[in-house]
């Protein structure tokens, strides 16, 4: 037998094994992609990254907050567990429930700090906006359904980006987590960002992601809610049209509608709500800086004479 003929018995079934192993290195490469978490602020309304796990895994943690599926994200070499903290959570300690591969249970805690939000007082005309007819409140009641599910939704994919951009180029007209008052009305606090634009102005798709619902509803008006992966969900009110359908998956940086003035409202703005884990959290946290900043360095130069 020549030299050449033992070289080539000796390749081939090196070959071959490296032609059986890549599709693994694909999917270990594609499961141990590193999305970095949204910045952490352990408060009502905030959000808690939580180390779960040293040894890294190919398949995340089982991770529940509140009986709620959480997110875990994969920080290269340990995971983190992404809780969204609900407005009305007590101060104080809390914590995840991790269930293992083994049939083991492990119990994380954290500690939750206080928070006091500000009070808005807004006057609506509409007094029906403010105290709803019966008949109403049967169509509320429906649409409150349909949103809460929207919220719900959990999908395994992992988020493409937790680095958001402005959905919307306008002034902050009202914060997250502000106590609100309808006509001197207490209501429950604000659970998103109010951005004021002119009608028609575009809404973009902060993250990429798939298009849960669309919808018009009473207080909300047209609505869209969009999937982002492992139960991070956003929602877009308030819009004069809607550009999008159900299933439809769009990316970061996309129109997905325009701004208008439909449902409760007092002029065009966009109410921007980001939930986590089913916990309306501050969009804050999705960005470097925040909001506000954000929509300044938007603001187009005007030009001088």
């Amino acid at each position: 037998m020549t030299n050449n003929s033992i070289k080539t018995l000796l390749i081939k079934p090196i070959f071959i094994c490296c032609l059986l192993m890549l599709p693994c290195f694909v999917y270990i490469n594609a499961a141990m992609a590193a999305v970095d978490p949204p910045r952490e602020n352990p408060v009502p309304g905030g959000i808690a990254v939580v180390p779960i796990s040293k040894a890294h895994t190919i398949t995340p943690p089982h991770v529940t907050y509140n009986n709620k599926r959480v997110m875990v994200l994969d920080g290269r070499f340990i995971w983190y567990a992404v809780v969204g903290i609900p407005l009305g959570a007590k101060p104080g300690q809390h914590e995840i429930r991790i269930d293992r591969a083994d049939k083991k249970t492990r119990i994380i805690k954290f500690n939750v700090e206080p928070k006091k939000y500000k009070e808005q007082h807004i006057t609506l005309k509409n007094k029906r906006q403010v105290n709803p007819y019966k008949k109403d409140l049967v169509r509320i009641g429906k649409e409150k359904k349909l949103i809460t599910n929207a919220f719900r939704q959990w999908s395994t994919n992992s988020p493409s980006e937790t680095l958001f951009k402005l959905p919307v180029e306008g002034k902050l007209s009202s914060s997250f987590g502000l106590r609100r008052f309808f006509n001197e009305q207490p209501r429950k606090p604000h659970s998103g960002v109010d951005i004021a634009a002119p009608k028609g102005t575009p809404i973009k798709a902060p993250a990429s992601g798939k298009i849960i619902s669309t919808g018009s509803y009473f207080f909300n008006g047209n609505t869209v809610l969009i999937d982002h992966g492992q139960g991070l969900v956003t929602m877009y009110c308030h819009m004069d049209q809607i550009g999008v359908k159900p299933d439809q998956i769009v990316k970061q940086g996309e129109a997905i509608g325009t701004v208008g003035m439909t449902g409760r409202v007092t002029g065009p703005h966009v109410h921007w709500s980001v939930s986590i884990n089913d916990a309306r959290i501050d969009p804050d946290l999705f960005f470097m800086d925040n909001i506000e900043t954000e929509l300044v360095k938007a603001e187009k130069p005007v030009k001088t004479k």
